[in-house]
């Protein structure tokens, strides 16, 4: 579309959304390229902000307000041998289990050898060992040498249940104050109760290797690596894989970011959840910042607009 002198005409986005102008929009196209649903637009050439603002329609966000979250691939310390010191096991997938079909559950698994010879590698405390299977993805530097690189590969089929509101919920330590830190503080300082907290979530993840550049995110639901603050993680019953949401967060992130829909989390239930990937790396800063995310703010699907070409 142009305005009859040849200039590309600016279609209007949504009611002035802070920040959009000075967003990186070529970055958050090379996101979107990665995993387009079928039949989506592709540009041809032409700028990012153009392509995203003649291609799309934003949809107005339902519920107005949304609760947003973060997430990171972490990098640990571990091995591929049980010992002293690495003995708390990441596994992969048993036989007789299948996605959707409910097997045992985490205490059931933690109290017995039901995984017994199923574990990929061996991690040193046991909430890291949870906090990885909440990442969905992690990096163990191996204490013999080497990375090795794991993903989501399946859960056990039990609902997902926060121990973080669980601290919460004991007045263990306050609502304002809940985070990944705050979680792992009240562990070392409680190491006889950490086996029942982490008990209260039912839910049990299974690894995958992968075998994945040293650059590269990990992999996201949409199948593709995922992008630091580019990818978001939604519910895909309300929000498709693959489609852009502009990103308000109104806390400290203070975020006012183009990102894709390329991933999804046990948590992640509604219209209006978001989780944003941070980056990957124990000394990115990633992990820090994913862990302390907890904003209200809004999320503006955008969606192809009727009539553009796929």
């Amino acid at each position: 579309m142009n305005d009859g002198a040849g200039r590309a005409m600016r279609l209007p986005m949504f009611d002035a959304p802070e920040g959009w102008a000075d967003d990186d929009h070529a970055e958050a196209l090379e996101a979107y390229l990665k995993s387009p649903p079928e039949g989506w637009p592709i540009p041809a050439v032409g700028a990012a902000r153009d392509f995203f603002e003649q291609a799309f329609a934003p949809v107005a966000p339902v519920p107005a307000a949304a609760l947003l979250t973060g997430y990171y691939e972490p990098e640990l310390e571990g091995a591929l041998a049980r010992s002293d010191r690495f003995a708390v096991p990441l596994h992969a997938s048993p036989p007789g289990w299948s996605e959707g079909r409910p097997w045992h559950s985490r205490a059931e698994i933690m109290a017995g050898d039901l995984l017994a010879g199923h574990e990929i590698v061996w991690l040193e405390t046991p909430i890291e060992a949870f906090l990885a299977q909440v990442q969905g993805s992690v990096r163990v530097r191996l204490a013999k040498g080497g990375t090795l690189r794991l993903g989501f590969a399946g859960k056990n089929g039990h609902p997902y249940r926060s121990i973080g509101a669980e601290l919460v919920r004991r007045g263990a330590v306050s609502q304002d104050a809940i985070s990944a830190q705050a979680i792992r503080a009240w562990c070392r300082d409680n190491p006889g109760g950490v086996t029942g907290l982490l008990s209260h979530n039912p839910s049990y993840v299974f690894f995958r290797q992968l075998d994945l550049p040293d650059a590269a995110g990990p992999v996201g639901a949409a199948g593709c690596a995922l992008y630091p603050l580019r990818s978001l993680a939604v519910d895909p019953a309300h929000i498709p894989l693959g489609a852009p949401v502009w990103v308000e967060s109104h806390g400290t992130e203070r975020l006012r970011r183009l990102m894709i829909a390329q991933d999804t989390g046990s948590a992640i239930k509604g219209p209006g959840r978001g989780d944003v990937f941070f980056g990957s790396g124990s000394g990115s800063g990633a992990g820090e910042r994913a862990g302390r995310m907890r904003e209200p703010g809004r999320l503006t699907v955008l969606l192809p607009r009727k009539g553009m070409p796929g």
